[in-house]
């Protein structure tokens, strides 16, 4: 039997799925992270749930982890000190950037500018040029050459970019120094950027090199610990990391093009999401993902998630293709004040974390965090994961006291707020996923997961009117999930530049078949059959003249059939969705991509247990929750005891392993064919 483990590392905790891939069925564990070393909690969780599956490590074939590793690198500034190669008089291209400042006219006064992620001292010039058509206009200077790298070795620095003008279109340069670093600076890690991006735009194209170069270390040296680790159990199956457009790739290839990886733990969150609409046959789903410290959201159209070209982490924005996921700083471990120049209550984004956490879990916390609140309310009942982890309700009720006393409001009332405010929180950034996107949120389904998730999915899906609200098989381990059932995925880009007008269609075709079968033989190294690699290609197009393009995904055989003159027509009716208006100019495109993607796995969900549409077999008791200003009579259901059919009148609270689902009042949830429980207004 071959069994798959999909393995998500979160803030507050390690989520783990393990399917068997010839019957479908799957097992289930959560375990506390450990921010100091994440191995130690992912192996903690590997024993556990092999030990559930009665198999060894040793049965695991596939290991697919979703990481915030390189992500938590660039927010908390602990990449390497990259050093950076550059061409003569172009120096400065870090510092200058954009010259973008954000905010309003005087926002340059208020704006703390970031700090280039390789510094002016670590920044030399080579003489050498190609022109802008890839032809060499100045020979490489390599006496230069390896005077600069002496002096950027003998400075310290910890990894290496190399960034010429025109790179894109003739790496030959950059080439040769690679070979020149590798034999003076041996053992640094080394990125080209015509590699790396071999796209036009100088700016982006080194900005993105270089953030690639600065967490190569540290990713470099997670994954090595981790491979040992896991052979140390006894695991020798293959490990692979998705990336954060939802694809995977191999833990060899993540070592060396890191910044593919920056959106990683996101991209899980949606993959899964994917998974439990094919099985559900829901098609547009908008995905609510709270965790302990934020909240990730995004689009879902017929069963493809938007993706985008940017990958922005912080103030960090790169080039690199990333599901179109939007964080805010809401979640179970936010942490609630009420700050004394305005005496208003606010939420988040400061987050308790893994530790000390929540009050209520008795692990040293002591701010009232959104966990607390729900806890008070009685939406969050004292036992969770399965009754191995106790909450601490009175703990809970003190902290969330001081939020009433300081507005001078009752302590349910207080409670009540800080629950309204992160929901609306949430609210918002749904609204910029959909609505601001030019999509009526009327026509998705809100997708509640996350250990948090189906807690506040209920009240979200009434601000939005997104109707049902989706409480997913395992919402506490959808990530994991989406590690476990997403593909391997590679892609390719270059440059192109031209008016459609003016474009020969069979030299676009030629390129991107050129291209197509680079990233085809990419996957088959691999040792991905070519008959199972599938081939897509993306367009960037734009109206001559502006600043930005439109990303366009197409299939092959669409492409050739309807020809440059079909693409353009897509473009056209996009940017109109967008920007509500199309305009008179030529087209011009941009850029060319191919995609390539592996075997789509058939993991069905297992069907449920058909059952009467009485829940009452489910009771475990009754309860009493906050409702409409007063305690209301409530019951609890225990989720492995429902059936298919069973139809759950709110509030209602739904308890699980790894999660809890909260049914309004007004609200009634029911059981779909494969597990979910669906929730509409009553």
């Amino acid at each position: 039997m071959t069994y798959r483990l999909g393995v998500d590392v979160g803030g507050t905790f390690t989520d783990l799925l393990l399917f068997n891939q010839s019957t479908g069925e799957f097992w289930r564990n959560k375990t506390p992270s450990t921010p100091h070393d994440s191995s130690e909690g992912i192996l903690n969780g590997v024993t556990a749930i092999c030990e559930k599956a009665g198999i060894s490590p040793s049965d695991v074939e596939f290991f697919l982890h979703g990481t915030t590793v390189a992500t938590n690198a660039v927010l908390e500034g602990k990449g390497a000190r990259v050093g950076l190669v550059t061409t003569d008089g172009y120096r400065q291209v870090m510092q200058i950037a954009r010259s973008f400042v954000p905010g309003g006219l005087a926002g340059w006064i208020v704006w703390p500018k970031p700090v280039p992620l390789a510094a002016l001292q670590d920044t030399v010039e080579v003489r050498g040029r190609m022109d802008a058509q890839g032809n060499e206009l100045e020979p490489l200077d390599e006496a230069q050459v390896r005077e600069a790298l002496v002096a950027l070795r003998d400075s310290g620095v910890e990894a290496l970019t190399v960034s010429l003008v025109n790179a894109y279109l003739n790496g030959a340069h950059e080439k040769r120094i690679g070979e020149l670093a590798a034999e003076i600076m041996p053992g640094i890690p080394m990125s080209l950027s015509h590699e790396v991006l071999p796209e036009m735009q100088e700016y982006e194209r080194t900005l993105t090199t270089v953030a690639n170069a600065a967490v190569r270390p540290v990713m470099r040296k997670y994954i090595h610990n981790l491979r040992d680790s896991l052979r140390g159990a006894g695991m020798a199956g293959s490990l692979s990391l998705l990336r954060s457009d939802g694809g995977l790739m191999s833990s060899e290839k993540s070592e060396e093009h890191p910044v593919s990886l920056l959106m990683s733990g996101p991209a899980g969150g949606v993959t899964g999401a994917i998974w439990v609409g094919r099985n559900s046959g829901i098609k547009n789903i908008l995905t609510l993902d709270v965790g302990g410290t934020s909240t990730d959201v995004a689009l879902i159209e017929n069963l493809e998630a938007r993706r985008q070209r940017t990958t922005e982490v912080g103030h960090l924005s790169v080039r690199a293709s990333a599901l179109d996921v939007k964080t805010v700083g809401a979640g179970g471990g936010s942490i609630a004040y009420v700050p004394e120049l305005t005496g208003a209550l606010r939420v988040g984004p400061q987050s308790a974390g893994a530790v000390p956490g929540p009050v209520a879990y008795s692990k040293g916390g002591t701010l009232p965090t959104v966990t607390d609140a729900n806890v008070v309310l009685g939406y969050l009942p004292e036992n969770l994961l399965g009754g191995t982890f106790k909450l601490d309700r009175e703990g809970a009720k003190k902290a969330v006291q001081t939020i009433a006393d300081a507005l001078g409001i009752g302590l349910m009332e207080a409670a009540r707020g800080i629950i309204d405010i992160v929901n609306e929180n949430m609210f918002g950034a749904l609204r910029m996923i959909s609505v601001q996107q030019g999509y009526d949120p009327r026509d998705f389904a809100v997708m509640g997961f996350g250990g948090a998730g189906p807690l506040h999915v209920n009240a979200v899906a009434k601000l939005m009117g997104s109707w049902p609200a989706v409480s997913p098989v395992s919402p506490g381990v959808l990530c994991a999930l989406g590690d476990a059932t997403t593909r391997m995925r590679t892609e390719t880009a270059r440059s192109f530049s031209r008016r459609i007008d003016e474009t020969d269609e069979a030299e676009v075709l030629a390129l991107l078949d050129d291209m197509a079968a680079q990233t085809r033989a990419e996957l088959t190294a691999e040792g991905i059959s070519d008959a199972d690699v599938t081939s897509q290609f993306e367009l960037d197009i734009r109206y001559e003249g502006q600043a930005f393009e439109v990303p366009l995904s197409i299939d092959a055989v669409v492409l050739r059939r309807d020809g440059l003159k079909g693409v353009t027509d897509r473009f056209d009716a996009e940017h109109k969705r967008l920007f509500t208006f199309n305009m008179d100019s030529a087209h011009e495109l941009v850029n060319l991509r191919a995609v390539a993607m592996g075997p789509a796995l058939d993991l069905p969900a297992p069907p449920l247990e058909v059952g009467n549409g009485d829940p009452i077999a489910a009771k475990v008791r009754d309860h009493e929750l906050w409702a409409d200003g007063a305690m209301v009579p409530a019951v609890i259901y225990d989720r492995s005891k429902l059936r298919a059919g069973d139809v759950i009148p709110g509030p209602a609270i739904v308890t699980e392993m790894d999660s809890t689902t909260l049914i309004e009042a007004g609200c009634t949830g029911r059981v779909d064919h494969v597990g979910n429980i669906l929730i509409n207004l009553a």
